[in-house]
């Protein structure tokens, strides 16, 4: 036998026994149109915010690029490639950042 087919059989094995578990999360879970669907769109630690057009606009196209391309954690490259396709372009000189954050010196 080889070791594949050892360790095949030690998972089947495995998966036959009835082990007990602490909780049960299944239990109680009722099958059909009464189960809660998944919030994917809004991040619940600001869900008590009214958001602008925009700021729901880029939420929905950074979720989409998400599950696209299976990008949980997106890069900072990738965030500016979505506000680029959204048509964001940079016509104004920089200014300060919102927070505490120093004043940007002019550049020149």
């Amino acid at each position: 036998m080889s070791s594949d087919e050892t360790r095949n059989t030690g998972v089947t094995e495995r998966r036959k026994r009835n082990i007990p578990v602490a909780l049960d999360r299944r239990a109680g879970r009722k099958e059909g149109k009464n189960e809660p669907q998944r919030r994917r769109q809004v991040d619940p630690t600001t869900c008590e915010r009214d958001y602008t057009n925009d700021e729901i606009e880029f939420m929905k196209a950074m979720d989409q690029y998400k599950r696209d391309n299976r990008r949980p954690f997106p890069t900072w490259s990738e965030v500016l490639e979505v506000l680029r396709a959204l048509g964001y372009r940079k016509v104004a000189q920089p200014t300060a950042l919102p927070g505490l954050s120093p004043p940007v010196p002019p550049k020149g």
